[in-house]
């Protein structure tokens, strides 16, 4: 007589003979441990507000002509076109036992706080060296020296942090999309906080001693706000790094053994030369995305430039070092930009829903074609302030300064989308090519940077050729918006979903 019990352990002894043991599954990093790597964005971010909503003006209070300002933020693209790749390279082959790419966001923390400390200090240390008058050609070079610096740090901090962010979501592409919203959520949180300190004029009674003979009540102003952000960089970094406990890369190549084939990318991202050389691999799906990138930087860069600049020259009618109506425009144009990083920060935490319900692709369009809109609003606006006659000689009407402050609150949509989706879409197509994230977050940054490098030669005699103002350099970004929206719609498919293609 048969015994069911011993037949039912025979069978499963056989099936289990049968059947390949399976693979030891790494554990999902939570979202909250997620939320903290990406928390590092709000102090740098924090930076990046102070640096676009004031530095334009206080260039330009240094003696700068207007049509100059733009190439002073050259240096920002041409870092960036070197630093970053560079940087994404050697973390991808780092070998630290810190990790691979928490090292580089230290380095860079400490060098953005050496570098706001030097440009809050540039009037200073420029009259020290002799500067006296309206023009101060010392502090301008100090001012680029810590500008260049500061631009420099952002790159090695950003870059690393988002390609940890991808090497912790791996292939789940829709926790890629959801590590890339948190960081467009805390850039939203840093922009919110570094506006508003921007928008504030009284920093200078709070910390009095950053007042000297050098340094006007504006450029206190400016010192105070960046020392508030080298205490914010410094909690967020620790927050950043403490988050997780990286691998070094010889103990994540022993369980990339454990847990399925090697990435080549280690092998092929030896030399920043490299960089160029990895473009043959790349899919067409991955060029319209860097094409996209590009005409979308093209259409912000113009407004990350002169948005504070527009509204102190175009809205209120004053002048840099010519009254207070200037500085009054400024303040209200970061109040502005405040308002854009509230809408940055919902649109960034409805992220994922939009992508998962239209595709990236459509939503990435439909937000550059609202960029271009805005753009476009923004010169009938400054056609409407010059028709009515009170430049020069009274505040702005109500009216007008609340439908400025609307189009920077709207522009935050697609700010938001820029922030992230491109990075979320790049990320999972490098992946599938075997290669490495930090060289991914490195050619995302080339389709950025060289569109900034052509805006910042060109803004300048483009304003200076059709009058001085910002008009013709927001032109140029609306129709490059538009552009960039249609092809997006076009050419990029809502499906993330892409044939894996192996380099070799």
């Amino acid at each position: 007589m048969v015994n069911p019990e011993a037949e039912r352990h025979r069978s499963r002894t056989r099936h289990a003979a049968r059947t390949p043991a399976r693979q030891p599954v790494r554990a999902r990093v939570r979202l909250r441990q997620l939320l903290r790597v990406a928390s590092v964005a709000c102090g740098i971010q924090f930076g990046w507000a102070l640096q676009l909503s004031l530095l334009t003006p206080y260039v330009q209070q240094l003696g700068i002509p207007h049509a100059w300002a733009s190439v002073i933020w050259l240096c920002g693209p041409l870092s960036g076109l070197f630093v970053q790749p560079l940087v994404g390279l050697m973390s991808d082959r780092s070998n630290s036992r810190f990790g691979r790419r928490r090292p580089f966001i230290v380095a860079g923390a400490v060098s953005i706080v050496i570098s706001v400390l030097i440009i809050g200090y540039s009037a200073d240390i420029g009259w020290l060296l002799g500067d006296r008058g309206d023009v101060r050609p010392r502090a301008v070079v100090v001012f680029v020296f810590g500008f260049w610096i500061l631009d420099m740090a952002n790159n090695v901090t950003q870059g690393p942090c988002r390609a940890l962010l991808a090497d912790l979501t791996g292939k789940d592409h829709r926790r890629t999309r959801v590590a890339n919203a948190y960081f467009s959520l805390c850039m939203a949180v840093g922009n919110i906080l570094g506006y508003a300190t921007g928008s504030y004029s009284g920093w200078y009674k709070i910390l009095p001693f950053t007042l000297t003979s050098a340094c006007n009540i504006s450029c206190a102003n400016l010192k105070s706000a960046f020392f508030l952000d080298v205490a914010f960089i410094a909690i967020t970094t620790c927050a950043s790094i403490s988050a997780v406990q990286e691998l070094p890369l010889h103990l994540r190549e022993r369980a990339s053994v454990e847990e399925g084939p090697p990435h080549s990318g280690d092998a092929q991202e030896a030399f920043l030369w490299e960089l160029f050389g990895t473009f043959r691999y790349f899919s067409s799906s991955v060029w319209i995305i860097l094409s996209v990138t590009a005409l979308t930087w093209i259409g912000w860069f113009p407004f990350l430039l002169f948005d504070t600049d527009w509204m102190g020259r175009e809205i209120y009618g004053g002048k840099p070092n010519e009254g207070l109506i200037y500085d009054s425009g400024v303040r209200m144009g970061a109040l502005g930009l405040m308002l854009n990083s509230v809408v940055l920060g919902i649109t960034s935490v409805l992220m994922e829903k939009l992508c998962s319900k239209w595709g990236a692709g459509f939503v990435w369009g439909i937000s550059n074609i609202f960029m271009a809109v805005c753009f476009l609003a923004m010169l009938v606006v400054t056609y409407v302030a010059k028709s009515i006659g009170f430049l020069g000689h009274d505040l702005p009407p109500d009216g007008i300064v609340v439908a400025a402050l609307i189009i920077f609150a709207i522009l935050g949509f697609p700010l938001a989308i820029t922030y992230s989706v491109p990075y979320a879409l790049i990320a999972t197509r490098i992946e599938s090519l075997g290669l490495g994230q930090g060289l991914s977050m490195g050619v995302l940054n080339l389709a950025i940077v060289i569109p900034q490098v052509v805006v910042s030669l060109g803004s300048g005699p483009w304003d200076q050729l059709f009058g001085g103002g910002n008009s013709p350099a927001f032109a140029v970004g609306a129709g490059a918006a538009l552009a960039s929206g249609l092809i997006a719609i076009l050419a990029i498919p809502r499906s993330s979903a892409q044939k894996p293609r192996t380099v070799t």
